[in-house]
């Protein structure tokens, strides 16, 4: 098997991360008790040189569905990757755009927060481990949401961007129902 430098970069980096262990942001070193304050989307996002401002950023795009602002918080790097419990895999700089356009066009309506979470950080790389909670429309019903979610971050010319996001929902009733719930939004919205 022949790997790509990049392949044995993020190989490599990766293992650093897991030897050095959790370094920590302020707040977040190894058995420290997760914050269970919400990143709502109503938080100051003053300087996005900080972590928990880059996440609150993200939330903010998300649950106002500015697609300019989702643009800004992910990397324009062909390194992004996204596994969502709606659009699978996808990897490439376009790819957050095109998955959150579509849920944006959605009528399903879906607002999370961010919570039970900590921060990792190793060098240049963050990572945020927690849940979002929220709801979703189908049909008239509106319908309670709870994801696993980790977020991984890059410091890019003095800002943090967005690399990876992966989400998966525990209940497999709840992903089952989320996914034709907004995947028929989407479909009826087109």
């Amino acid at each position: 098997m022949v790997l790509s430098r990049r392949t044995v970069i993020t190989a490599a980096m990766l293992g650093v991360t897991t030897y050095i262990g959790l370094s920590s942001v302020p707040g977040s070193a190894h058995g420290v008790k997760p914050v269970q304050i919400p990143i709502t989307a109503n938080e100051d996002l003053g300087d996005l040189n900080e972590p928990q401002q880059a996440l609150a950023q993200f939330y903010r795009a998300f649950n106002t569905r500015d697609l300019k602002m989702i643009d800004e918080n992910f990397a324009h790097s062909d390194d992004v990757a996204i596994d969502n419990p709606l659009g699978g895999i996808r990897r490439g700089a376009d790819e957050p755009h095109k998955m959150y356009e579509g849920v944006f066009k959605s009528p399903a309506d879906v607002h999370v927060e961010f919570w039970d979470y900590t921060i990792h950080r190793a060098g240049d790389v963050f990572w945020a481990v927690g849940r979002e909670r929220g709801t979703y429309r189908d049909g008239g019903d509106v319908r309670e949401l709870n994801i696993r979610t980790t977020r991984i971050f890059q410091l890019m010319d003095g800002r943090w961007r967005q690399m990876h996001h992966h989400g998966s929902i525990e209940d497999a009733k709840l992903l089952s129902d989320y996914q034709n719930a907004v995947r028929a939004a989407i479909s009826c919205a087109v």
